[in-house]
C-alpha cells in the first residue's frame, strides 16, 4: 500500500506519546518503529519532531506534550512613546523546514551566497511557473538557517497589507506591524512571492528596496532594518506584463520599482538528471524504491522534457512544470496506477492537448508500441502550427 501523505505535527505528537506512554524520551529507533507500524515515512516524521529534539537521536516527548498543551495568548497592548498603541506578538521561528527531497539547481548557490553574505542587495528572479523559483529561495533559508517572511502578492496588496495598520485588538485600536516591517526588524529575508501581480500600490517599497528602511506616517515612527535584511521577489515575468495572455493577472511593473533589484536571475526548469533526482527523493519520501520507480521516474522525465522542447519551439501552448512531475509522483503512490495519475494531472489542460499529452506518455513508458525507437510529438493545436514537435530518442 502507498505511503500515507498527510499528517500534522500536533497528530505526531498525540499518536507517538499514546504509542509509547510512559515515556519521556524516545531514540530514533523507536521513532523508525512507530514510522513502520503506522505507515509513515520516517523522513518525514522526524522533520515533524525536529523542533523536541533533546540529544543526538533522541526527543523529549514531554516538551513535545507541553508545547501542545499550549493555549493561545492574546497579544499584548503596549503604549509607545508617542502614545499611540501598538500590538507586540512574539512569532514562532521563521525559518523554514529543510526539505529532504530538494535537489539544487541553477542559480541556487548565486542566491544562497547573496542570503549568506548578509549583504542588502534586492534580487529578482523570473521563470515559468513549476520550476521551483519561491521553493529555492525558501530551502536557502533553510539551510543557512535564515528566517524569511513570505508575501504572496495580489492586485489588491496594498500599503496596509504590506506595512502595517491599524487593528481592533481585545477591544481597543492598535498598530500592527506588517510583514515588510516584521522582516526589517527581524533582520530577515523578505519573499515578494508573484510580484507581478502587484499594483502600483507597491511602490510603498522604494525606500526599502534602497536599504534604508521605512517610515511609518501612520505612527510618525521610522523602522530601520536589522543586519542581514534582504528584499526577494519572484514572478514568472520580468514585470513587463505576459504578451501571450499566458500568465494573466500580470502587470507592466514601474520602472523606477524594477530598477531598485540589483541582478535578476532567470530560472529555467531543472535538467533531466536533476528532475529524476527530485522524482527519486519524492518517492522515496512516499516509501517507494526500486528498479520499478527508477524506470518510471525515467518515463516522466523524458515526457516532460519532450513536452518542453516542443513549447519552446512555438508546437504547443502548455508545459509539463516540475511540480506538476512531482503530483503525477504522488498520485501514483497514492492510487498505484500511472494511467490515472497522469489523467488526473493533465486535466487542467483543453481536452485536445490532454489526450495528446497522454498519448505521448504511454509512448514513453512503452505503453504504446511506436514504429521504431524514435517518438515525436506531433501537434497541430495553434493555428498556423502543423506537424511541429521535437524528436528524441529515449
Amino acid at each position: 500500500m502507498p505511503t500515507k501523505l498527510a499528517i500534522t505535527t500536533d497528530q505526531v505528537v498525540t499518536s507517538v506519546t499514546t504509542y509509547f506512554e510512559g515515556r519521556t524520551e524516545i531514540t530514533t529507533a523507536n521513532l523508525r518503529e512507530w514510522c513502520n507500524v503506522n505507515d509513515y515515512s520516517y523522513a518525514t516524521i522526524k522533520n515533524r519532531l525536529s523542533d523536541y529534539k533533546s540529544g543526538r537521536g533522541k526527543f523529549n516527548l514531554d516538551v513535545a506534550k507541553q508545547v501542545l498543551e499550549t493555549t493561545y495568548e492574546a497579544p499584548t497592548v503596549q503604549p509607545t512613546v508617542a502614545g499611540v498603541q501598538t500590538v507586540t506578538q512574539e512569532l514562532d521561528n521563521l525559518v523554514p523546514l529543510t526539505d529532504d527531497t530538494f535537489v539544487p539547481f541553477g542559480n541556487f548557490k548565486d542566491i544562497k551566497a547573496i542570503i549568506r553574505s548578509k549583504v542588502f542587495y534586492p534580487l529578482f528572479i523570473t521563470g515559468l511557473s513549476g520550476n521551483g523559483k519561491t521553493h529555492g529561495v525558501e530551502q536557502a533559508c533553510a539551510q543557512l538557517n535564515r528566517e524569511i517572511v513570505r508575501v504572496n502578492v495580489t492586485i489588491e496588496t496594498d500599503e496596509d497589507d504590506l506595512i502595517g495598520g491599524f487593528r481592533l485588538i481585545n477591544g481597543e485600536t492598535v498598530w500592527q506591524d506588517g510583514p515588510v516591517v516584521q522582516a526589517l526588524k527581524r533582520g530577515a529575508v523578505l519573499l515578494l512571492d508573484e510580484v507581478d501581480l502587484a499594483s502600483n500600490k507597491i511602490m510603498c517599497l522604494q525606500s526599502l528596496l534602497e536599504g534604508k528602511g521605512v517610515f511609518l506616517k501612520k505612527t510618525n515612527t521610522y523602522v530601520y532594518p536589522v543586519a542581514g535584511f534582504n528584499v526577494i521577489a519572484t514572478a514568472n515575468t520580468k514585470g513587463r506584463g505576459s504578451d501571450d495572455g499566458k500568465f494573466i493577472g500580470t502587470n507592466v511593473l514601474n520602472e523606477a520599482f524594477l530598477e531598485r533589484f540589483a541582478v535578476t536571475f532567470e530560472q529555467a526548469y531543472p535538467n533531466p538528471a536533476t528532475e529524476k533526482k527530485i522524482l527519486l527523493n519524492n518517492f522515496s519520501q512516499l516509501g517507494w524504491v526500486g528498479d520499478n520507480i527508477n524506470k518510471l521516474s525515467d518515463d516522466l522525465v523524458t515526457w516532460a522534457d519532450i513536452i518542453r522542447k516542443t513549447y519552446y519551439d512555438g508546437g504547443v501552448e502548455e508545459v509539463i512544470s516540475t511540480r506538476r512531475l512531482v503530483n503525477v509522483a504522488k498520485a501514483w503512490a497514492i492510487w498505484d496506477n500511472i494511467e490515472k495519475a497522469v489523467e488526473l494531472c493533465t486535466n487542467r489542460f483543453d481536452d485536445d492537448t490532454a489526450k495528446v499529452f497522454r498519448e505521448l506518455f504511454q509512448k514513453v513508458s512503452g505503453e504504446v508500441d511506436s514504429d521504431d525507437d524514435v517518438i515525436k510529438l506531433d501537434l497541430d493545436l495553434r493555428d498556423g502550427v502543423s506537424d511541429a514537435g521535437y524528436e528524441g530518442t529515449v
